[in-house]
């Protein structure tokens, strides 16, 4: 969730125009400060309260999600206890807040500084890390690189059709592996192909060319992936046409394959534009792919629609941004707070979630740009 503060100071300005502050405080009641479209709804966080030098640690949670069980690791500084050592668990319980107490590793009880994380065992965890003084008598480490941020991507920049394909990558971490593999269309290039590997050097932008395999010529549509082999990699998949760059007249085009049709890249989103309480609520799409079927589902708070109950379908046709309404199911009627999912029905499929509180928000204000 994304949170925006005003400061005091703004605060008094918005005052002068009231119809604004008015406007400010509708948004606030009934959407919170956020939305979420592909990550988890609550942001875990972990501070620091104590610490016994080379014996224990207590830490205090935030904002934690109910009910879930957190693998406690405790590793050297920088690595932000990443396959560090088993330290315990925290079961969340009810959720939000709560102190503490780990032993400290042997092997980490002279350190100067530790990391510790605690993360759910989810295919898609939720997880907080932090670090602490701990030895003051020993040597700080060297941070041996900067930490990386962000997600790696890349876009198709260039086809030969049944011989190669060109891509760039976009924000790659620094000095990794990635394996490339190519696929038959919504595979994502999960379980593909080889057809070479990408050293990432300084990280960044790489331009490279893969061949295309003898077993996906003269498929229309191809997958290709780029993943690390960690245990938990770093990857980017995207997909291509199978047609010549150019070959209707004209150059290579940055971002397009030479088909009419362009190789969709990104996320799908979608934000809440209003509700009407145990009636109906309205979203607005944003980046879905052309000519896909999206089933749409509501669940409740913190399922993010999964199994959720049927209310209709999204046809995204050439649309990548439209308004589309839903029936609230009468099975969520009272609910405070309400998961809604879009997702097409492939193996691996494109899909997006949010949430909304059920509550009547006004028809004179505008929440969807």
């Amino acid at each position: 969730m994304i949170h925006r503060k005003l400061s005091l100071a703004k605060f008094r300005r918005l005052g002068r125009h009231k119809a604004g502050v008015f406007a400010l405080l509708l948004l606030l009641l009934f959407f919170g400060v956020g939305t979420v479209s592909s990550s988890p709804f609550v942001i875990p966080t972990i501070s620091v309260s104590s610490v016994q030098a080379g014996k224990t640690v207590t830490i205090q949670t935030h904002n934690f999600p109910p009910n879930m069980t957190f693998n406690v690791t405790m590793g050297k500084m920088y690595t932000q206890g990443i396959g560090g050592i088993s330290v315990g668990q925290i079961n969340s319980g009810n959720g939000a807040s709560q102190s503490v107490t780990f032993d400290i590793p042997a092997a980490l009880a002279n350190d100067a500084q530790v990391s510790i994380r605690a993360q759910t065992g989810h295919a898609n965890p939720y997880y907080a890390f932090n670090w602490f003084y701990n030895n003051n008598s020993a040597p700080v480490p060297v941070n041996p690189a900067p930490i990386y941020t962000g997600i790696p991507t890349f876009s198709v920049s260039s086809v030969n059709a049944d011989k190669d394909v060109t891509i760039v990558t976009n924000n790659f971490p620094a000095n990794m592996t990635f394996n490339v593999t190519m696929g038959k269309m919504y595979t994502r290039g999960i379980g593909g192909i080889s057809v070479g590997t990408i050293e990432s050097g300084s990280g960044g932008t790489l331009t490279k060319t893969f061949t295309i395999p003898a077993e996906l010529a003269g498929d229309e549509r191809i997958s290709i992936r780029a993943q690390t082999a960690h245990a938990n990699p770093f990857y980017a998949f995207n997909w291509f046409y199978n047609v010549t760059a150019g070959a209707t007249g004209g150059g290579t085009t940055t971002g397009s394959t030479g088909s009419s049709v362009p190789v969709y890249t990104g996320i799908p989103t979608f934000s809440v534009c209003g509700v009407t309480r145990d009636n109906t609520v309205t979203i607005k799409t944003y980046n879905f792919p052309p000519n896909q079927a999206f089933a749409v589902t509501m669940g409740p708070m913190f399922t993010q629609g999964i199994g959720g109950y049927s209310v209709g379908t999204i046809a995204s046709g050439s649309d990548s941004s439209a308004e589309y309404s839903f029936p609230i199911p009468a099975e969520l009627h009272g609910s405070y707070r309400i998961s809604i999912r879009a997702q097409t029905g492939h193996a691996y499929p494109y899909y997006a979630y949010n949430w909304f509180y059920n509550n009547t928000t006004s028809a004179t204000v505008k929440y969807c740009p």
